[in-house]
């Protein structure tokens, strides 16, 4: 449909529309950068989800029961920010809307969860949207089932483009929530046609909608610049018991000299090209400039959603006290009072019995205690899970048939399980957690900086953390990912060292609000080294001493998981020649990096020689070996400056060095 044909027959939508159009120009053009045509190609869609669809109140943008907007394609930002203003979003104002893209505004070049309210999720990254979105609808359905649908009713509608779809994580997403026959689902594809390089043909020739429909989707088209077909396509998807994708068919940078074109993609600031386009709207206000009676439509559509709010608040207000805590608590994020005890009750029993367990088992010993008592946790698995350890008796599984199934099988999705994660986490009500190998980070990665980026607390559970895999090899063996997970800001790196040390680091794990933690655990057997009960959280403090010199102190053997051990039998022999050897286990260097420098100069004196044992490469340890003032002491470092090899893990351990008889050798040569 033409522009002049739109205009003539909705006129009062057309106008509405430019809206968006308009003040995508004019932003980017003040801001010299951005992306002005997917906003304007995707303006008469977001307007109809928006007016006709979308459950919001933008007076309380985190209601529980609202529904998701997701921008994939988040280039597209000023589409958000425009929509978001419009609508009455209060901390989107008109001057955050002119200092679009600069120091100090909200309305950053991709939209960013945290700055923005009506912000969901951190997008740019092309493609993390629409798998984020699949975690939405995930928990959505789980809270649907667990409180039901007078409490939790909702959709989750994305926007996502050909780039969304190129990427390879679109395909674990859309299989996951095909299998899983996520009805509250809803994305609308901009079939534009167009990516920066140029025409999509040039690169791709999936037929996208039959892409879908393989994996199991209710797939629609519509006219993506035709209202009444718009509405017809949303009306149709809300009725399915499916995901749904609508292909929407539009025109980038629609009414600009840039139309259909790669130019259209990106920052469109020619003030004559501007101009014409603004003619063609039949737009004649001036830049940034609103006239009041669209403004005001715009408005109405936001108050539309206070009624829905209001009777939705009445509906919770008639569950029982204890209820509505409950309710509070898990959208708050804030642990049951019961984890700390049940923390204690774990960490009584190991000491007690002293068990040799795999981290992971005793991960899965932990998890055993705190899922019956923290119902809102949500775990899965890469199809890893009995090497994981993640599934515990009680959790059941989340299946169409099991909405309250508290454990997802992901398959080989890595990237796609961290996506969902985050949108969990994001929709609020539900803690995850999932698993998968320590080297296979690698695969989730973006999802696992994201998680960092927008600090959100979803729970990493890497095992096979090291050689210590052994015969697999150095394709399964992580040698530098303890010192990529370290470098991410906001992000906890544990690796505990026996059942104690695991069950403190889960505490500390599921009582973060703001940041992401990645549990490093070992495939192999450790012997408890934590042998006397203490109600503190010690790994919570990252390093402390485990083992105190006998003889006058000399070194200080600095130890992480699976090789606490090691450390602790280097000091015996240390001690029977007469040098005093301290032995402090740092199962996380960010949390001992936020204790005060008083503790951190307690546990880490300078002086004594130092020397760091850890089944990995030696980057991110200097600071801690040569003191943070530089030079404090002698320091050496036992573990791997190579990949791994395939062999038994005893034998890799001796090949590699990684033996108390290496840590000796090196702590003498240092005193």
């Amino acid at each position: 449909m033409d522009i002049e044909t739109l205009r003539a027959r909705h006129p009062d939508h057309w106008m509405r529309a430019c809206a968006i159009r308009t003040l995508t120009l004019d932003a980017v053009a003040a801001a010299n950068s951005g992306h002005s045509g997917m906003p304007m190609g995707m303006a008469d869609v977001a307007t109809v989800l928006f007016e006709k669809h979308l459950n919001f109140d933008p007076a309380a943008p985190r209601w529980a029961n609202r529904d998701r907007f997701i921008l994939s394609a988040g280039h597209g930002s000023m589409l958000i920010y425009s929509l978001l203003y419009l609508t009455g979003y209060a901390d989107v104002t008109l001057e955050q809307i002119k200092n679009f893209r600069q120091w100090g505004a909200i309305t950053a070049g991709h939209p960013e969860y945290g700055h923005v309210a009506g912000v969901e999720t951190t997008t740019g990254p092309l493609g993390q949207g629409i798998a984020n979105a699949v975690g939405f609808a995930i928990a959505e359905e789980n809270l649907r089932a667990r409180w039901g649908s007078k409490i939790v009713d909702h959709y989750t509608y994305v926007i996502a483009g050909d780039g969304c779809l190129m990427e390879g994580v679109s395909q674990e997403a859309i299989g996951l929530a095909g299998k899983q026959k996520l009805s509250r689902l809803i994305v609308l594809w901009d079939d534009n046609g167009i990516t920066i390089d140029g025409k999509v043909s040039i690169a791709d020739v999936t037929d996208q909608k039959a892409r879908f429909a393989a994996s199991g989707w209710n797939v629609l088209s519509c006219d993506g610049h035709d209202p009444e077909d718009i509405d017809r396509a949303l009306t149709a998807a809300k009725a399915s018991d499916r995901p749904t994708m609508i292909a929407c068919k539009t025109h980038i940078a629609l009414g600009h000299a840039a139309q259909d074109t790669s130019k259209g993609h990106g920052a469109l600031t020619d003030a004559a090209q501007m101009a014409a386009a603004k003619a063609g709207y039949g737009w004649t206000a001036a830049p940034f400039e609103i006239p009041a009676d669209i403004k005001a439509q715009w408005e109405a559509m936001g108050a539309r959603g206070a009624d829905a709010h209001a009777a939705w608040a009445g509906r919770l207000a008639a569950l029982s006290p204890a209820k509505q805590a409950e309710f509070a608590r898990i959208f708050a994020g804030d642990a049951p009072a019961k984890l700390a005890s049940v923390i204690r009750g774990v960490k009584k029993a190991a000491v007690e019995s002293l068990p040799k367990l795999a981290t992971r088992a005793s991960s899965e010993k932990v998890l055993a205690a705190v899922n019956p008592v923290m119902g809102e946790t949500l775990g899965g698995s890469a199809d890893l899970t009995g090497s994981n350890n993640t599934k515990t008796a009680d959790l059941g599984v989340f299946t169409p048939e099991d909405r309250k199934g508290r454990y997802v099988y992901y398959g080989i999705r890595e990237h796609g399980m961290a996506a969902a994660m985050n949108g969990m986490a994001l929709h609020g009500g539900v803690r995850p957690y999932g698993g998968t190998f320590m080297c296979f980070t690698d695969y989730a990665r973006p999802s696992m900086r994201l998680s960092a980026l927008m600090g959100i607390p979803v729970v990493y559970v890497m095992t096979h953390d090291s050689i210590g895999l052994g015969e697999d090899g150095p394709t399964h063996q992580p040698v530098e990912h303890l010192a990529i997970s370290r470098s991410t800001p906001n992000t906890l790196v544990i690796r505990p060292a026996d059942l104690v040390e695991t069950a403190e680091a889960w505490e500390v794990a599921l009582t973060q609000k703001s940041t992401p933690t990645v549990l490093a655990l070992s495939r192999q057997n450790l012997p408890a080294v934590r042998k006397t009960h203490t109600n503190t959280n010690m790994v919570a403090k990252g390093a402390y001493v485990l083992a105190e010199s006998v003889a006058k102190r000399q070194v200080i053997l600095i130890a992480t998981g699976s090789e606490v051990e090691i450390a602790l039998k280097a000091k015996d022999a240390l001690e029977a020649d007469g040098i005093g050897t301290r032995v402090v286990s740092m199962p996380s260097m960010e949390l001992f990096a936020q204790q005060d420098e008083a503790y951190r100069r307690k546990v880490l004196p300078p002086g004594p020689a130092r020397v760091a044992i850890e089944a990995g490469v030696r980057q991110g340890w200097d600071r801690w070996l040569l003191g943070e003032r530089g030079r404090e002491a002698k320091a050496g470092f036992v573990g791997m400056s190579s990949f791994g090899a395939s062999a038994p893990m005893e034998r890799l351990y001796k090949e590699f060095g990684i033996t108390a008889e290496n840590a000796v050798a090196v702590a003498k040569s240092l005193i």
